[in-house]
């Protein structure tokens, strides 16, 4: 049986619900802030912390390396740019300021202010231009492209068709992805993501949720759904370097167009190797040294001279102007055996 103690508790409890609804009702709905997911959240901080750096870039003259128009007036153009140091250093793309008769910026803030090419990497689409003024502008933080997940959220900002800071996200769809240009240049390791470009986004950046720089975004391929390319961070790093010190890069090359390969682990550990990856030998330059020196296509490189090759980048980074004509040991695996060859890597020219 029920007391009369029982029914007062159950009225209480009535009287307590029934207050805390009015107390909402009367507190309305809740805050915007408060209904963004996490995605959104985000995205937005990713933009609150790069968006001021990213600026849109004009280019007079003719850019290419193309000499005029049909109608005899000189070629211009457009793209994005990310400021990476205060005094006005800016990463763009190759394609977009190469050849350049004149080039200026456009700054989030309003200001637009001359620039000039310092130089330009064609074999990564990668190019330095500093701005022509006494200026102090928010630079973006280049962050680590290796550490990046398939499936990992970025963000691409830049100026599409001339509008101001638009921003697009996505996910890493691909890593360690070979891209080749119209002009015939082959990128190495760059990364898929679904992250809409679109004419004018070249060389903006790809942002994590962390707000760091892991890709200056290069290309679309027209007719596909969505699948879009950024020069990986890693790379834009090391070019940046050469570029601040020389206005060019200067490599040796063994001729290959190279992929990032996981290495099974099995083979790793009966091969005592202390990576879990390496290149994967795509393709091969006819007549290049890797042909003279005998490897294969499906090879993956492990290691050179003693130093382990975890990806692309490290293969781009150790092959300096220092290896030019001096003999190299390449360690790499065909199929299940280890192997060393040494090769002799060659100058290589930079494309135009």
């Amino acid at each position: 049986m029920l007391d009369d103690a029982s029914f007062i508790r159950d009225d209480e409890r009535h009287d307590q619900e029934g207050g805390e609804s009015i107390s909402r009702a009367v507190a309305g709905p809740p805050a915007e802030g408060e209904i963004l997911d996490a995605y959104s959240r985000a995205v937005i901080g990713a933009v609150e912390l790069v968006g001021p750096a990213v600026v849109h870039i004009q280019v007079a003259g003719a850019p290419n390396g193309a000499e005029a128009t049909p109608d005899r007036q000189p070629r211009g153009g457009s793209g994005s740019g990310v400021v990476v140091a205060p005094d006005g250093l800016i990463l763009t793309n190759s394609h977009v300021v190469h050849g350049a008769g004149a080039i200026s910026i456009s700054t989030q803030d309003g200001r637009r202010l001359p620039a000039r090419l310092l130089g330009d990497d064609p074999d990564t689409d990668l190019a330095l231009i500093r701005v022509d003024a006494a200026v102090t502008l928010p630079a973006a933080k280049l962050g680590d492209s290796r550490q990046l997940k398939v499936g990992q959220l970025v963000v691409a900002i830049g100026n599409p068709l001339g509008f101001e800071c638009t921003v697009t996200a996505g996910v890493v769809s691909g890593l360690g992805r070979s891209l080749r240009a119209r002009s015939g240049r082959l990128i190495d390791d760059v990364i898929q993501t679904d992250a809409s470009l679109n004419p004018g986004n070249s060389g903006g950046p790809l942002v994590t949720s962390a707000g760091e720089v892991v890709g200056i975004n290069t290309a679309v391929i027209m007719g596909a759904q969505g699948i879009c390319f950024a020069v990986a961070g890693n790379t834009a790093r090391f070019v940046l370097g050469h570029l601040i010190r020389h206005g060019r890069v200067r490599r040796s090359g063994i001729g290959i167009a190279g992929q990032h390969a996981p290495i099974l682990r099995r083979v790793a550990r009966f091969h005592g190797l202390d990576q879990e990856s390496g290149v994967r030998v795509a393709g091969l330059e006819p007549g290049g040294p890797a042909v003279k020196a005998g490897l294969e296509v499906g090879d993956i490189l492990v290691a050179i001279d003693g130093k382990p090759v975890g990806g692309v980048d490290d293969l781009v980074r150790m092959l300096t102007e220092d290896r030019v004509g001096r003999s190299t040991e390449l360690a790499l695996l065909r199929r299940t055996e280890l192997k060393r060859i040494a090769v002799v890597p060659m100058e290589r020219p930079q494309r135009a």
